[in-house]
């Protein structure tokens, strides 16, 4: 068999740069939320930063749904079956304006039940209720938003949907430093500053999809058939997004887990942690954008009926997936220092961070793994049931019950319930390759 690798690199490239800079704005937002509130108050930083637990949550949720639809679209967009491409958008809208609806309720109507799952502090309670009670609004248009940037990513629109996402971040960042810090004549709002920029920022990159997706070029919803799609495609659609909704919620709700045990371990803990989310989720962006990629390149040539090259491709990112992780690793130890001094942090939270910061450098090699072979890979040739077996087995088997027997239990030191809460990843690596090298995932889904 002779594969072309140049033209391999060229796809992987084309499609993962503009995914790692869309994620790498998104992870922007939170970093700037952290910085600037840091720089105001360590209560207002920590609060805010409990409080995005709620978004944190329905963008696992989000992703089930987009990656589904990545999964089944990316093989049709390679099969060249459009009108089916079409009906998976419909179902796409659908279930993620479902979505988006319930976190907006409860957001508006229990958003300090929503807190006091995270922490018992009252004034953090109350910073974090006046947040989401503003940013709950912005969630009502992220499903609808992120369905049309999905489409974009596997129909070969990646650069507008990066594009997007970033003006965006961008905004959301000036907007951030305007209304919480009060330039311009405008009174210093703090918290709800930010939940003020997460709003607008919204509703203009909603403004910016609807505007992009009326060109020509783009491939729209099939508005005359909305509620007329075929009960096979929800059939299949169903098949792959179950799975990864187990997945995806069962990883969300386990890390608000161990947001909430750290949160009970005091403020200063909670605050460390607070940072070094951020930080984690900002090297992440490496491995998701190639992740993201892996799905897509892998998907077309399955849906081509090309499995011997899909299998090939696998193997390649299989290896690569490696290479990131430890290159993550050594950005993590790089920065440490920088990151230690810039934020506003008691001298506790700032030995917290420290140590936090060093076990996500082991950390993040499992994670960067386990996301392209899992995420990319396997999702790519529907194998989906695999993410969610392993979350329930090393996750909620292994690390939560780990981190919280550890923290109320044994009372041990924060950072070693931290370290337990960081075990799943790297333990799961020997299972991930495994399930790699049987090859169930080598399939074509189209129909």
């Amino acid at each position: 068999m002779q594969i072309d690798w140049h033209v391999f690199n060229k796809k992987l490239l084309k499609l993962s740069l503009p995914i790692v800079f869309q994620s790498l704005m998104l992870a922007l937002v939170a970093a700037a939320d952290a910085l600037m509130l840091g720089r105001v108050a360590q209560e207002e930083m920590t609060a805010v930063s409990l409080a995005t637990q709620v978004q944190f949550v329905q963008n696992m949720v989000f992703f089930a749904i987009m990656s589904a639809s990545s999964i089944l679209g990316a093989q049709y967009f390679g099969k060249g079956d459009t009108a089916m491409i079409r009906d998976i958008f419909n179902v796409t809208l659908t279930v993620a304006f479902g979505v988006s609806i319930l976190c907006f309720l409860g957001c508006e109507l229990i958003p300090d039940k929503l807190m006091r799952i995270f922490t018992t502090e009252q004034s953090l309670i109350e910073i974090g209720s006046g947040y989401l009670k503003i940013a709950g609004w912005s969630y009502l248009l992220t499903g609808l938003s992120q369905s049309c940037l999905t489409v974009m990513k596997f129909t070969d629109h990646v650069r507008p949907s990066a594009l997007i996402s970033s003006t965006a971040v961008v905004l959301n960042i000036v907007l951030n430093s305007v209304f919480i810090f009060g330039l311009f004549g405008i009174a210093p709002m703090r918290a709800e500053g930010a939940a003020i920029a997460t709003l607008i920022a919204r509703i203009a990159e909603f403004l910016l999809c609807a505007a992009v997706m009326t060109r020509k070029s783009f491939l729209k919803p099939a508005w005359k058939r909305f509620f007329k799609v075929p009960g096979v495609l929800y059939k299949d659609y169903f098949r792959q997004e179950l799975p990864l909704m187990g997945g995806v919620v069962s990883w969300g709700v386990g890390f608000t887990t161990f947001t909430a045990i750290i949160g009970h371990l005091g403020p200063d803990a909670a605050a460390a942690n607070s940072v070094a989310a951020v930080i984690r989720d900002l090297v992440c962006c490496m491995c998701d954008g190639v992740g993201g990629a892996a799905a897509i390149i892998v998907g077309n040539e399955l849906g081509q009926g090309k499995l011997s090259v899909g299998k090939a491709y696998g193997i390649r990112l299989k290896n690569f997936s490696f290479v990131i992780g430890f290159l993550s690793s050594a950005i993590i130890l790089a920065v440490t220092p920088l990151v230690v001094r810039s934020v506003l942090l008691s001298d506790e939270a700032r030995s917290y961070l420290t140590g936090m910061m060093l076990i996500l450098s082991v950390y993040i090699i499992g994670h960067c793994v386990n996301t392209v072979i899992i995420n990319g890979v396997l999702d790519g040739g529907g194998d989906t049931l695999f993410d969610m077996y392993s979350l329930l087995v090393m996750l909620w088997g292994f690390a939560i019950p780990a981190a919280f027997l550890s923290a109320f239990v044994f009372h041990m030191p924060v950072l070693v319930v931290y370290a337990c809460s960081c075990l799943d990843e790297v333990g799961k690596i020997p299972w991930t390759i495994l399930r790699f090298r049987k090859y169930k995932w080598v399939k074509d889904l189209t129909r």
